[in-house]
């Protein structure tokens, strides 16, 4: 049994930091399994050595984030927690300051600033930042798509780049987008939804309508970016696991001098004619030994969205290699009782003439 008591300076922010009624101390007991007991600014520990270990750097970390003027939500406070078991176990994400201090991954946008609620955010981000071109692949929910267009926007208002350039693969219409209504973005407009979304949520609205009118915002349907040099932008590819390989092939060889390319995909949630190929998963087998290129594997555990999400992506995923061996098990029987013991069938003799 560990006791430990912590002591936090600044009362103003004790309430943010413990939370409403203390809900965020009752979210660490929660996961932990152990006691966190608050008195005026000080707060006691006690449980195993390892739970009270990552409740102390979890609560340092989140309370690092308010004397930093950032707020604190019940996402942010799993997040602290689920970095500070990384921390505890050794691995080589989060980083860890000289004082001992969670280094958590960061982007600064005008409107908010994001940071990293697992070691896998934590490297995709950094990877951002030291590759050219970055795969992001991994289930719903694991932040892939938002981090990337978080990310984009940070570089667009910083100045780093002249253009954000957006993309997915309509798969639903086939790519052939003239029986919708309206001008190309009105067509690919319903595709590009979920990236809209963030955008909007990371920069100003009217800046936002504004990019989109003068082009600093592009939307770029992937039907239509063959010849184009994409230079000094960010160009981000949604959804990837539904290109063909000629598709990625033409939207990878668009990389010009001075951009950043991110692609995010789920390979298990390939909505492709049967038969076809994914261009993503074709790209990520070629290309992720070559420098400067990034490939970030998000899971299950990375999920941030609603808890069930996660107990979701794994009911699909067991039932998926459950699937695939009882495939498995049928061909080898199938082979078995025609005498072949997995071996191809030998050829015909030619009929005597």
């Amino acid at each position: 049994m560990t006791h430990i008591v912590l002591a936090f300076e600044d009362n103003r922010l004790i309430g943010d930091l413990f939370g409403q009624f203390d809900q965020n101390l009752a979210l660490i007991e929660q996961r932990l399994g152990i006691d966190a007991i608050a008195r005026g600014n000080q707060v006691t520990l006690k449980g195993s050595r390892a739970g009270c270990a990552q409740a102390r750097t979890a609560l340092e970390a989140m309370y690092q984030r308010l004397l930093q003027g950032q707020e604190l939500h019940p996402g942010d406070v799993d997040g602290a927690l689920r970095m500070a078991a990384a921390a505890e176990a050794q691995l080589p994400l989060p980083t860890l300051e000289p004082k001992s201090r969670l280094a958590f991954a960061q982007i600064a946008t005008r409107r908010k600033t994001i940071v990293a609620r697992t070691p896998t955010q934590d490297a995709y981000i950094r990877a951002m930042d030291r590759a050219d071109l970055i795969f992001g692949t991994g289930p719903a929910g694991t932040g892939k798509t938002f981090l990337a267009v978080a990310y984009a926007a940070a570089l667009l208002e910083r100045g780093d780049v002249a253009r954000l350039i957006l993309s997915r693969p309509a798969v639903e219409a086939g790519e052939r987008l003239g029986f919708l209504p309206g001008e190309m973005k009105d067509k690919v407009d319903p595709y590009l939804r979920p990236i809209y979304d963030a955008l909007y949520e990371m920069m100003p609205a009217e800046k936002v309508d504004r990019g989109l009118q003068s082009g600093m915002i592009e939307v770029a349907p992937l039907a239509f970016m063959r010849g184009r040099t994409l230079s000094n932008a960010v160009v981000l590819l949604d959804e990837a696991q539904n290109t063909t390989s000629m598709q990625m092939k033409m939207f990878l060889t668009r990389l010009g001098e001075g951009s950043k390319m991110i692609v995010t995909g789920d390979p298990s949630q390939i909505d492709l004619p049967a038969g076809q190929k994914s261009g993503l998963r074709e790209a990520l087998g070629l290309l992720t030994d070559i420098e400067a290129v990034a490939h970030i594997r998000f899971n299950e555990t990375d999920v941030v969205r609603h808890e069930l999400v996660g107990r979701i992506v794994t009911a699909y995923d067991n039932a998926s290699r459950e699937e695939s061996v009882a495939r498995e098990r049928r061909f080898n029987e199938r082979n078995r009782d025609n005498g072949q013991d997995g071996a191809p069938p030998r050829p015909r003799e030619a009929a005597a003439s």
